[in-house]
């Protein structure tokens, strides 16, 4: 198969008018007779990564079954994100073993390919869990983190921890080998942030949500990250966590090699307004809004290419910065760069092909063309 006459994201960030290849599942350097896909008009960019999502379409990451794997498998397919790595919630231990055992059966022969698992909670900060269930959280434990992630077959790649509570500089300690150490639902001072980074923590979830501000005497977490060019951050840009002014100011702070978006999304996503739930908490979606009773964002309700979308028109992120935020950095932060998120030669063909409204005109799966999701589907 060949793409032919459409601007291609490169691997130096820039985008040129160029032809891809692809032959069984992968992009080559040239390809047999076959067929041609006249991409005109249109932008080529790889396949998304999400890192950090929790639903879609009515379904739950968290339902703990392959069929719920399987149906927002397809959902991000049919958006674009065609690699995932969804998050858990704050469960108890049980829940959280059934939950990962069965991404490690998932078969994944259709819709995104589930490459990993963020372990977000339960070792967290009460005071900032945000719309994480305070029933289930407890002070960190290796020897829990090691059952979940002998039941996941290893899929565990982001574990999130609040540096403050009793017994986390030590788990960060034991633990910064085996997992990416992430940052989140913290009320930690910057001292603290900037010991646990020094230690091995190496990303922070959803900056900005669930933590304390940057302020000029109290400078917090998120400037002890700023000061770590080996940390990543993450930044949800649905128009809703994080003001536009904020996300483009972040990326000059942090640069756009350590920025990764991600959409947070839960089971509203893609759904009419109404009545939903996040780690069995309820929620109510009015729009472009996921609120718990007391007014708490409980995740977005837009996905991965939706918050691209509304970076780059809504906010004013150029094009090929919310790509690599998008596509690159959170293919490279779980370790998957050297199969997905670019589309050189010996990558799997993962590919989206976006109209000049960065609509979905197409989306190349592991080679195979698949249908982009409907217009009239909510985001």
């Amino acid at each position: 198969m060949r793409l032919e006459n459409g601007q291609v994201y490169c691997p130096d960030g820039v985008f040129r008018r160029g032809t891809l290849h692809v032959e069984g599942g992968v992009f080559v350097e040239a390809s047999a007779p076959g067929p041609v896909f006249d991409a005109e008009g249109l932008t080529l960019i790889p396949g998304l990564t999400d890192v950090h999502f929790h639903g879609c379409m009515g379904r739950d990451r968290c339902e703990g079954t392959e069929a719920a794997i399987q149906a927002i498998a397809d959902y991000e397919e049919s958006a674009g994100v065609t690699t995932l790595c969804p998050a858990t919630m704050t469960l108890p231990e049980g829940r959280l073993i059934e939950i990962v055992s069965a991404a490690g059966r998932f078969s994944g022969e259709t819709g995104a390919a589930l490459v990993g698992i963020d372990m977000e909670g339960p070792f967290i900060s009460l005071e900032k869990r945000g719309a994480q269930n305070p029933r289930y959280i407890r002070r960190p434990d290796a020897a829990l983190f090691e059952r979940v992630r002998e039941a996941s077959g290893g899929l565990v790649k982001i574990v999130t921890v609040a540096p403050e509570v009793e017994g986390a500089m030590e788990f960060i300690d034991r633990e910064r080998d085996r997992a990416i150490l992430s940052i989140a639902h913290t009320a930690c001072d910057y001292d603290t942030a900037r010991e646990a980074f020094a230690r091995g923590a190496r990303h922070v979830t959803h900056l900005y949500n669930a933590m304390p501000p940057m302020g000029h005497r109290e400078p917090g977490p998120i400037l002890a990250a700023l000061e770590r060019d080996d940390v990543t951050i993450e930044l949800i840009c649905d128009g809703v966590h994080v003001h536009p002014a904020v996300i483009r100011n972040t990326l000059r702070m942090f640069g756009k090699d350590r920025v990764i978006f991600i959409s947070d999304s839960m089971e509203a996503t893609g759904m009419p307004d109404g009545r939903y739930t996040l780690g069995e908490l309820p929620v109510v979606k009015r729009g472009n809004r996921a609120l718990l009773s007391d007014g708490t964002i409980a995740g977005s309700v837009t996905d991965l290419m939706g918050c691209l979308r509304t970076a780059v028109l809504g906010m004013g992120v150029p094009l090929e910065t919310a790509v690599r935020c998008a596509a690159v950095n959170p293919a490279r932060l779980i370790g998957i760069h050297d199969r997905y998120g670019s589309l050189e030669p010996g990558r799997v063909a993962n590919l989206v092909a976006l109209d000049k409204e960065l609509n979905v005109v197409m989306v190349l799966n592991r080679g195979r063309v698949r249908p982009p999701r409907s217009a009239d589907t909510p985001s």
